[in-house]
């Protein structure tokens, strides 16, 4: 089982989609949202994604600071030019949540909740998060950096004491270490295609 993330490994399992259509992995960034915007150009593509090993300035809703324990998680941005308002973001927020608990249920046969505004939870513990930033263009499709924080790997030891009770891993839930790469493909698999569903008009 890999314990590393690479890029063309991943992309090689992502066959006609738009999301995964490029994939960059680094080593260390601050957050991987900012991370995105650095590398994106005004031509760019949507479905372009940016994976980091280790996040040192990752943040979560409301200014929080996300703890990104390095080569344990999944924490990636994904870069979109969705057919909404910018106004309208909210609902790529639930698609997000909505794709990390599907993909949870069905791969660990685990009961992953959904809580309100950008949050999934198993146990009533802090599994994933999601923060999703617009960027409004003048004459094109309104830019969306979707940042997506997945504790994968982490012993509760990789936790800080104070998210003891408040923060848990799949690797906790299940009591196994688990294969990012492997997950990370349903995932993004999982998220396209919903993503094509509901923000594309693409009949599937």
């Amino acid at each position: 089982m890999s314990n590393r993330l690479l890029a063309h490994e991943l992309k090689s399992h992502l066959h006609s989609t738009i999301i995964g259509r490029e994939i960059i992995v680094l080593e260390q960034t601050g957050s991987t949202n900012d991370a995105i915007l650095q590398v994106a150009t005004p031509d760019s593509r949507e479905g372009l994604v940016l994976f980091a090993e280790h996040q040192t300035a990752g943040r979560g809703q409301r200014g929080h600071r996300w703890e990104s324990a390095a080569g344990k998680g999944l924490w990636f941005s994904i870069l979109l030019r969705p057919q909404i308002q910018i106004d309208d973001s909210a609902r790529l927020t639930t698609w997000a949540l909505a794709s990390i608990a599907d993909v949870i249920r069905a791969e660990f046969a685990l009961e992953a909740a959904i809580k309100v505004p950008n949050d999934v939870q198993i146990r009533g513990r802090k599994v994933a998060g999601v923060l999703v930033e617009m960027r409004a263009q003048e004459k094109a499709r309104h830019l969306a950096i979707v940042g997506i924080g997945i504790n994968v790997n982490q012993s509760l030891e990789d936790f800080p004491s104070e998210l003891h009770s408040k923060a848990i891993s799949l690797a906790l839930a299940v009591s196994r270490l688990l294969d990012r790469q492997k997950f990370a493909v349903s995932l993004l698999r999982n998220l396209d295609l919903a993503y094509r569903k509901q923000f594309t008009g693409a009949v599937l």
